[in-house]
């Protein structure tokens, strides 16, 4: 089976089995995603929606976050991974997105990732699941994956993004 077979069978797939997958983080609001996925680094999703219902009432927008301090922040996430990390880039995502953005959250993966704490996979999260945007956020299983079903054989995760965003339509990616 040459790689193109491989990756219509796993495109018919998943168009059968999971044709409406989405994130498992729970949000409202592109502000509450950003704040999510950054948590959700290391971290697992339900870790994640434990935390972010008192986190959210204390700081509902990027204004009330960007108004508080590291210690405060880090007080509501210390039972996720890397909480001392998480706060200031918590802080200094929601200062930037406040003083910057007008505290909305830039629909474009570049923008996105001059945020504090937002990496490439961040922003093209946030830019699929929020604004459809056709991008593919590679983390360290769908690298590891990709790379064992043989859809890419790049060494490096921006190798795979690549090669499965030449590779997947783009009504399927978004």
């Amino acid at each position: 089976m040459n790689r193109q077979e491989r990756y219509r069978g796993i495109i018919e797939w998943f168009s059968v089995n999971m044709p409406l997958a989405g994130s498992e983080l729970k949000f409202k609001n592109p502000y509450e995603l950003i704040v999510a996925v950054i948590l959700s680094a290391q971290c697992t999703d339900k870790r994640v929606n434990i935390v972010t219902p008192p986190l959210f009432e204390r700081y509902p927008d990027a204004l009330s976050m960007s108004l508080s301090s590291g210690e405060e922040i880090f007080k509501l996430i210390s039972s996720v991974t890397f909480p001392n990390n998480k706060s200031r880039h918590l802080l200094g995502m929601s200062k930037m997105l406040a003083e910057k953005y007008n505290s909305i959250v830039p629909d474009d993966p570049q923008e996105l990732q001059k945020l504090p704490g937002v990496g490439r996979k961040t922003a093209n999260v946030i830019a699929s699941v929020i604004y459809n945007k056709p991008v593919i956020a590679v983390d360290t299983h769908v690298f590891r994956v990709a790379r064992r079903i043989g859809l890419s054989e790049e060494n490096d995760v921006l190798g795979v993004e690549l090669d499965l965003t030449s590779a997947i339509p783009a009504h399927l990616r978004a």
